[in-house]
């Protein structure tokens, strides 16, 4: 490709608005431009990134069974309202009438459609298990997009599906398709992580994301400085902290005036908050429950739904904490029986705590569960924090940011019985079809493989997703030698099969040409000038290298077929 006639042009700033540097590059380097919010427009640089970001998708899914298929962006309404997600699912589902006023949506994803299209085709148990994929294009009405593709409302996703006869079939695949998300995210040079995730509004149970270390991630992610374990701070876990054994103390009202935060009283009663609990109380539809963690532990927000059975839920007022006894800022489990309580494992680790003696201005010492109220069970209701032990083998827990790249799930039946996708087992019998969904959203992971491989000049592609692997610039076109030997080795470069971006316009300057190539971050410059010939061919230099080196016409594609076959 000529840049002179590429469809696109380089910019020397990016807009104010764009704040992340894959956002930022992408449009300086001519990769996207912007239609609408969330919404982009892939240039012809940005789609080759993306061309071969699917093209390995498709390799490996091919590799395991997989077999692609294509289904529609306009669904029915009826298919989402069989499976209830047209009732749960918020604005971010685009839904819409058409001219015959019959409900529609555009598809965020495709559960419902591969549901429906099994409960048609797969009548046998014979038929199982198989596993389908599609690339296709995908909306969802973000509220809040940002970081150019990182966060966008209209995408393309790979998204796979596996359909089985049995819990034990879906186990059995599950690594097979991880196992195949991590060789897609090795070939194109990226450093992927797997930790367990949430499954979300895709329900199910096992999940797991694939996530890009970055700085700029908008996700935590929690690590083992063993590499043994790694989750999303939504959903990670730790080892359960082992406390020092001390006598059980005797209960103790003692005044804390204006002390209504754990920090005020631990510092009256000069205390740590790790020998404090803290009570949080909820409105639950029709009744106030109860959550009690240790005072240095904070509420995991995507936690407390799960156990509570329900998002639908909002902080008491003092109103309805006053009613079952207690006093805000004061409350705790002491004294109160007509009250659901929820404790959080953390409210394990340790003993004489001090907590709250629901009368304004005082707190309790030497509370201990069991003795002094009794708890039943116990929940995994808080944050970890850095510095908690690995679940796994004891390790630190240490804090990162990353961008998630893929995410899998084990679905279980909750579409294939919402859709009625059943199959008769050996025996003559119904069954609901077993399914598993995978997806990896192939704009964000360019976005993110900039995100990682960048420095401040500007992209620096991984080899096998670099739109083309050499950019070739002439400089001093108006030499009628350079110009003859530079359209010369442009031409036997494409015979030779390379890729080749040639930089040949005659206006701009070395140090523009330049500019523009550690910009766009193709992975080898050969630079052919009056200098270069002199001294016997063309300078060549790898993208994230600073020196060059002169290499002659004719050894350049041995010299360029070698640094390929390293990748």
């Amino acid at each position: 490709m000529r840049l002179s006639h590429m469809f696109a042009r380089t910019q020397r700033e990016a807009p104010a608005d764009a704040e992340l540097i894959s956002h930022q590059l992408m449009l300086r380097g001519g990769y996207i431009r912007q239609l609408a919010s969330g919404i982009f427009s892939y240039l012809p640089l940005g789609w080759r990134v993306i061309k071969k970001l699917e093209n390995i998708m498709r390799e490996e899914m091919d590799a395991i069974g997989g077999q692609e298929i294509l289904m529609p962006v306009v669904h029915p309404a009826e298919v989402w309202q069989e499976t209830g997600r047209w009732q749960t699912i918020g604005p971010e589902l685009v839904r819409f009438l058409d001219r015959a006023e019959r409900d529609m949506v555009l598809a965020m994803t495709h559960e419902e459609v591969i549901a429906d299209i099994a409960r048609k085709e797969i009548v046998s148990y014979r038929q199982l298990p198989q596993m389908v994929y599609q690339i296709q294009t995908k909306f969802r009405d973000e509220p809040r997009p940002r970081g150019g593709l990182i966060r966008v409302r209209e995408f393309n996703m790979k998204d796979a599906y596996s359909l089985h006869a049995s819990w034990e079939s879906l186990d059995e695949f599950y690594p097979t398709i991880s196992q195949a998300y991590e060789h897609i995210f090795e070939r194109a040079g990226l450093d992927a992580v797997r930790i367990e995730a949430d499954p979300g509004m895709m329900g199910g149970t096992d999940s797991h994301e694939f996530v890009l270390i970055a700085d700029s991630g908008e996700n935590t992610i929690v690590r083992c400085e063993n590499n043994d374990y790694a989750a999303n701070l939504e959903n990670a876990r730790c080892a359960p902290q082992q406390s020092e054994g001390q006598a059980i103390g005797t209960l103790e009202a003692v005044a804390t005036p204006n002390a209504e935060t754990i920090e005020e009283v631990a510092r009256q009663l000069d205390v740590p908050t790790t020998q404090t609990l803290k009570t949080m109380m909820y409105r639950v539809g029709d009744e106030v429950v109860m959550v009690v963690l240790r005072g240095d532990r904070t509420v995991n927000d995507f936690k407390l739904p799960k156990v509570l059975g329900t998002d639908k839920y909002r902080p008491a007022t003092d109103g309805e904490i006053r009613a079952f006894g207690g006093v805000a800022g004061y409350a705790s489990p002491l004294g109160l029986t007509n009250i659901k309580v929820y404790a959080d494992e953390s409210a394990q680790w340790g003993s004489n705590f001090v907590v709250g003696a629901n009368k304004a201005g005082y707190h309790t010492r030497n509370a201990n569960i069991g003795r002094d109220f009794p708890i039943e069970k116990f929940y995994d209701l808080s944050n970890v924090q850095e510095g908690d032990r690995c679940p796994t083998c004891g390790g630190r827990l240490t804090f990162t940011r990353g961008i998630e790249v893929g995410h899998i799930f084990k679905l279980g039946t909750k579409y294939s019985e919402g859709l009625h996708a059943y199959f008769l087992d050996a025996d003559g019998k119904e069954k609901p079809i077993v399914m598993g969904c995978y997806g990896i959203g192939s704009g964000r992971l360019a976005a993110a493989a900039i995100e990682q491989h960048h420095d401040d000049k500007g992209i620096t592609w991984p080899l096998p997703i670099a739109p083309y692997h050499i950019h070739l610039v002439a400089l001093g076109l108006n030499d009628a030698n350079v110009k003859q030997n530079a359209e010369q080795l442009y031409q036997q470069l494409l015979a030779a099969k390379f890729e080749v971006l040639y930089d040949d316009r005659e206006d701009a300057q070395a140090g523009v040409k330049f500019n523009d190539a550690d910009l766009i971050g193709i992975p080898i410059r050969v630079t052919i000038s009056p200098r270069s010939l002199k001294a016997g061919g063309v300078e060549i230099k790898r993208r994230q290298q600073s020196e060059t080196r002169v290499v002659a016409l004719d050894a350049l594609q041995a010299e360029l077929r070698a640094y390929l076959g390293e990748q």
